[in-house]
């Protein structure tokens, strides 16, 4: 594995430990709000033009960074988009910041997508998932833990209720 895996590698564990339930955000739009690509107007009297906040997750908008560049790299739909940008009057800067709210609503979609085929998979029993959902783990589930002398009043409660707003994701059907 060369450092290019690697760097994709450890930005899809970034993603994945600092997002860790997507559904948290109702939509796209509090998504890139929490991740800083969401525009700021910083228009000025008949100038208007928007920026990039400087708050947010600095280590998620830091990945969405590092793939806008890599998709800048290359020919595709990215540079694509980012030229078209460019076109349309764009400075580089605005023009990048485009393409990062647009990596931003991708990674938002494929990681919804996602929690929905996981949840899809669950509700049907899926039989090459084990209990916790982990291929290849088909030992017995118990509410009680691994240990046999656990009981359930070992075990720590749970935190108080989450009154965030979550996506509602789509019921098998």
């Amino acid at each position: 594995m060369g450092p290019a895996c690697w760097t994709s590698t450890a930005s899809a564990a970034r993603l994945l430990a600092e997002v860790s339930d997507i559904t948290r955000f109702p939509d796209r739009g509090h998504f890139a709000s929490w991740n800083g690509t969401a525009p700021i107007d910083a228009s000025s009297g008949d100038v208007v033009r928007h920026r990039l906040s400087r708050l947010g997750n600095r280590q998620i908008n830091h990945v969405l960074h590092v793939m806008a560049v890599v998709q800048l790299r290359n020919p595709g739909p990215g540079r694509d988009y980012y030229d078209k940008k460019k076109a349309d009057g764009k400075s580089s800067m605005e023009a990048m910041r485009c393409l990062k709210r647009r990596l931003s609503d991708v990674v938002y979609r494929t990681m919804l997508d996602d929690s929905i085929r996981t949840v899809v998979a669950d509700d049907s029993n899926n039989p090459a998932t084990g209990p916790g959902g982990q291929r290849g783990n088909d030992s017995e589930s118990s509410a009680t833990g691994s240990q046999p002398h656990t009981s359930s009043s070992d075990k720590s409660l749970p935190g108080p209720a989450d009154d965030e707003s979550r996506t509602l994701l789509a019921t098998p059907a």
